[in-house]
């Protein structure tokens, strides 16, 4: 029996591995079977070769548990290690100094294990003390036995092992007595050995019989050791990219929309299988839905930055060795191989998309509702996937018809520039909400878009930005004659006294009608000549203001556009017969004369309210300035609870 030390420059490499490590112990079954397939991948290699001679046997890796000896073993038939191997690659941990080693990596606990290739020593994360067994493929070589308990004392000595290959038997500390329980390790296995490319085995297969789970003869296999993405296109057929869905996403119900499979040698190595889900909302709930491998290796579902932000709403698998098991947030932000492939990534999912559009314009059309916000997000957050995706991202009217933005503007160039040459997009979210105001539009021959995305406040700035003379504008903002200015405005012939008078006396009527502690809204009362036929009074919404309040609910640093309350414009439309009617027909000089005469008549002075009052018909109108404000309410839908009761009750007594 020899005993030694491990070359190690410090006691204190098994502390350091318990201490930064236990956060992320789990990751110890997956270090020691990627060595265990390793092993095993090279002894087919020499075989390959011809220097392994003959069948190879069984080539199984498999995990065992014994509770009685509270072991968990993991063995495999790969080429086995002499003596002289083990010491090599088990003994001689060379690295400098444990201080500089604790402050280089204290904060990096991940990154210890891959930066000096201590998968093996992972094991002593969950034990107190771990064996090798192990026979090397070379003949006349003898087996070996290594034991240590967690500190750098070692025994080595001879043994005898039966078959090729190594075994190594963690005795687990009682501490992480979790992982002496069959349902942990199966979850851990399915987690991080699910599409190994040798089969691990775990246990007997099980079924129910007779009421109760007995166990069959058959080994139990984790894994699929040829998944789909590591097969050719050609040879994989549309179900059997859904199975594979399914089996990466076991949960999920619906079927994916389509696929892209990746597969690039050079100049960095990638394979992959990525699924375009069904998104419309809350898109946080389908984040981190792609797996990372490195050679069929589970590695991590948090992709962030590996790919573009917005492709972590995808769903599927990518497989790069470029991309080491354990690194750190800092290494991947860096990596020139990590850049690489996320723009190989976004130009292949840009490129497919072009494809599909091209293809069958009104099958991609099918699909854009649930694909929409994704695209939507690419475009807005990186500007290469915005100028390919200009060629297949769809705008929506409310007729159901689809256009891309340029061919959407030719449509509807010839009948919506404004006399300035602005071009105007008009769009409603709420379809039911503003039915008044798309009437008015489409009397005037207007086209109007549904934008009501989570993202499409977002991207209408976007387009704006990029197209000089291009504006979106909500059909609710303004009168539909003041939305699409053709020509000057015209001028009614009220005099200002009488606008006054109307302003006022709405206004007044406004504010005692109008109470909203929850939800504070201010209103503006103004006058303006819309048409004839529009309604005698109605509300408009400033654009500007009311997208930014929508957009801060999306956007960090707009939190002040959020806190602001909603604001109206109450718009009298003084070219409404009603609304003559309320005025009258005298001029202001005669206004005046009246009141004056009156006031002396009285000993008073008069005031520009009692111009108002005296004259304008507007004394004892309050019911039909109520009914006139409650019907605008009404028309963009904020009437409701008592107004609408009261509203009700008084427009029956008024018939």
């Amino acid at each position: 029996m020899n005993k030694g030390s491990i070359g190690v420059t410090s006691d204190n490499i098994f502390p350091v591995i318990k201490k930064f490590l236990y956060s992320d112990h789990e990751i110890f079954l997956r270090e020691l079977i990627s060595n265990a397939v390793d092993a095993t991948q090279k002894l087919k290699t020499l075989s390959s070769v011809g220097e392994v001679k003959g069948d190879l046997g069984d080539t199984r890796v498999r995990v065992s548990i014994d509770k009685k000896k509270k072991t968990l073993t993991v063995s495999d038939h790969g080429i086995g290690m002499t003596a002289e191997e083990v010491d090599k690659f088990i003994n001689q941990i060379a690295f400098s100094g444990a201080e500089e080693f604790l402050n280089q990596y204290k904060d990096k606990a991940e990154a210890i294990i891959g930066h000096f290739g201590l998968g093996f020593y992972s094991a002593f994360m969950v034990s107190k003390k771990v064996e090798i067994f192990s026979q090397s493929y070379r003949e006349d070589t003898k087996a070996v036995h290594w034991s240590c308990e967690g500190s750098p004392e070692y025994t080595m000595e001879e043994t005898i092992k039966a078959e090729r290959g190594t075994d190594i038997v963690l005795h687990i500390d009682d501490e992480f007595s979790q992982y002496l329980e069959d349902a942990t390790i199966e979850g851990l296995l399915k987690k991080y050995c699910k599409f190994l490319p040798i089969e691990i085995a775990f246990g007997k297969k099980k079924e129910w019989k007779d009421g109760k789970e007995v166990e069959l003869d058959e080994e139990n296999i984790i894994n699929d050791i040829n998944p789909a993405w590591t097969r050719k296109p050609a040879d994989l057929k549309d179900e059997d990219y859904d199975k594979f869905y399914h089996e990466l996403y076991p949960t999920q119900m619906g079927e994916p929309l389509f696929h892209i499979h990746l597969n690039v040698d050079y100049p960095f190595h990638l394979t992959g299988i990525l699924y375009f889900p069904k998104i419309k909302t809350n898109m946080d709930v389908h984040r981190n839905k792609i797996q990372l491998y490195c050679n069929q290796v589970y590695v991590t579902d948090e992709v962030e930055n590996i790919v573009p932000e917005y492709l972590t709403l995808l769903h599927g698998v990518i497989d790069s060795p470029d991309i080491p098991l354990n690194v750190s947030r800092s290494y991947l932000q860096s990596d020139n191989n990590v850049k690489k492939i996320s723009g190989y990534i976004t130009k292949k999912v840009a490129d497919k998309l072009a494809e599909l559009y091209k293809a069958d314009k009104d099958e991609f059309a099918k699909k854009w509702d649930d694909i929409k916000m994704f695209i939507q997000f690419g475009m807005l957050t990186d500007e290469k996937f915005y100028e390919k995706a200009t060629g297949f991202a769809l705008l929506k009217n409310l007729d159901g018809q689809y256009a891309t933005l340029d061919e959407y503007m030719d449509k509807v160039r010839e009948n919506q520039v404004d006399k300035d040459g602005n071009l105007v997009l008009l769009y409603t979210n709420d379809p039911d909400a503003h039915y008044t105001y798309i009437e008015r539009a489409k009397a005037k021959g207007y086209d109007v878009l549904l934008m009501d995305g989570e993202l499409d406040v977002h991207c209408m700035s976007q387009a704006e930005q990029k197209h000089e003379k291009l504006r979106f504008v909500r059909i609710d903002s303004d009168t539909i004659e003041n939305l699409i200015r053709k020509e000057d405005a015209a001028k009614d012939t009220y005099s200002d006294e009488q606008k006054e008078g109307l302003r006022k006396a709405f206004d007044d009527i406004l504010k005692s009608q109008i109470t909203n502690d929850q939800s504070p809204i201010n209103y503006y009362v103004s006058c303006e000549p819309a048409a004839a036929d529009a309604l005698p009074v109605f509300l408009t919404q400033n654009e500007f203001m009311r997208r930014m309040k929508e957009m801060s609910a999306h956007q960090q640093g707009m939190s002040f556009y959020g806190q602001m309350p909603d604001s109206y414009n109450l718009v009298i439309n003084t070219a409404h017969p009603l609304i003559q009617e309320l005025v009258g027909k005298e001029t202001s000089e005669e206004v005046q004369e009246e009141v004056e005469k009156k006031a002396e008549k009285e000993g008073d002075a008069p005031t520009k309210e009692t111009v108002i009052k005296t004259v304008y018909k507007l004394d004892g109108e309050d019911e039909r300035l109520k009914q006139l404000i409650d019907i605008a309410l009404l028309a963009s839908g904020q009437l409701k609870g008592e107004a609408l009761a009261k509203f009700v009750n008084r427009s029956v007594e008024l018939l």
